[in-house]
């Protein structure tokens, strides 16, 4: 007799997420898919012969942080192009 194995529902919100981070909610999904996405994997993890899904997990997680990398690479590199042109201006007068 075989177990039949689900898939976690966290691994899934986690990519759904991940996704979402991307297109419609730019930072709150990609933060609700690190959370969930670590969550997931703790419980597939806990219940190995029971539960799938840690490729789902390991996607939303991927997604999550690329998304939160980007978000910090964008306000770093605006920070420094309107302080740049802060301290140019400040040189000019």
């Amino acid at each position: 007799m075989s177990i039949v194995r689900q898939t976690s529902s966290l691994a899934i919100v986690s990519l759904v997420a991940g996704i979402l981070g991307w297109t419609l909610l730019p930072f709150v999904g990609s933060i609700g898919a690190i959370i969930t996405g670590h969550l997931a994997r703790a419980e597939i993890r806990r219940n190995p012969g029971r539960l799938d899904g840690d490729g789902f997990a390991v996607a939303g997680l991927v997604l999550g942080w690329l998304s939160v990398a980007l978000w910090v690479v964008g306000i770093l590199a605006f920070v420094l192009f309107f302080g740049g042109l802060a301290w140019f201006a400040h040189l000019q007068s």
